[in-house]
């Protein structure tokens, strides 16, 4: 049973995904897809992951020490800054903040806010069992893996959002644009996924018996899962949609909040693999 102080920083670490992942993606579908305004959104998930970026380093700093003074040890956090982990802290903190500052100048501040949305998404990669690999092919896979997600979770809610107001030919129109791009990114998430799991685990014997092995076939189940429903919504509730099928808003609008939650359980997991589980030796 982890002690308080990991259940503290798989809770921080899951909290900073959400915030990170939601912001940044909730930015780029606005530029590729010209979502509807949901600058508000995207604000408050970036101040959510500011929050628990700083958070995080905090309690980092408490495992050093082993108690809750590593939290306000400025020669701790001093040494801990010149780590990877204060790297990446500056990564979350500019990243955020830009993404915060560009939102407030409406369209054209987007081109500001994206950058921003790069570097908060870059900020994992400079820390973690990747950046441990020391492989810059890894690095770039994991990048190219990270934006997918962010992504697909940033057309989540604005798509659900039309098709519960009752604006079904934006959603249709949404939906089929996400969907065509989806064709080609989608495989290109699941390989970079297998890939990068096959580097971290090395063998099918570790991914059965180790506690590490057997939460990332977890992750890869809801993920499975996950693939089912996007699925569904392409080829199912969209092109129903776009027929005119008022019932298939509905449909949709519920086939959105099961993506939510699958999310919710793959950052979780991710977040337990990535703070309190140690990679198979």
């Amino acid at each position: 049973m982890p002690d308080a102080w990991s259940l503290a920083a798989i809770a921080t670490t899951f909290l900073l995904y959400i915030g990170v992942l939601t912001s940044a993606g909730t930015v780029l579908a606005t530029l590729v897809f010209r979502t509807p305004n949901m600058k508000s959104v995207a604000i408050r998930f970036a101040c959510l992951g500011l929050v628990c970026a700083l958070l995080g380093f905090l309690l980092d700093g408490a495992a050093l020490t082993g108690d809750a003074s590593g939290m306000t040890d400025t020669a701790m956090l001093g040494l801990l800054w010149v780590t990877p982990v204060g790297t990446a802290l500056s990564f979350r903190v500019i990243g955020l903040a830009l993404v915060i500052t560009g939102l407030a100048f409406g369209r054209l501040g987007l081109w500001v806010s994206a950058p921003g949305a790069f570097l908060a998404l870059w900020s994992f990669v400079t820390v973690g069992h990747i950046y441990e690999r020391d492989r810059l092919w890894l690095d770039a896979l994991l990048m190219i893996h990270l934006t997918i997600i962010a992504l697909w979770i940033g057309i989540l809610t604005p798509l659900r959002r039309l098709a519960r107001d009752g604006a079904a030919s934006a959603a249709a129109q949404l939906g089929h644009r996400f969907g065509r791009l989806a064709v080609f990114v989608v495989p290109l998430l699941i390989l970079a996924g297998l890939v990068m799991s096959y580097v971290l685990v090395g063998s099918i014997a570790a991914l059965f018996g180790t506690g590490y092995g057997q939460m990332l076939m977890v992750k890869v189940a809801v993920v499975a899962g996950l693939l089912g429903l996007g699925a569904l919504n392409k080829v199912r509730f969209v092109p129903r949609l776009m027929a005119g099928d008022k019932q298939a808003a509905k449909h949709l609008s519920w086939s959105i909040a099961f993506e939510w939650v699958a999310f919710c359980v793959i950052l979780l997991t991710t977040a337990v693999l990535t703070s309190v589980l140690s990679l198979p030796s």
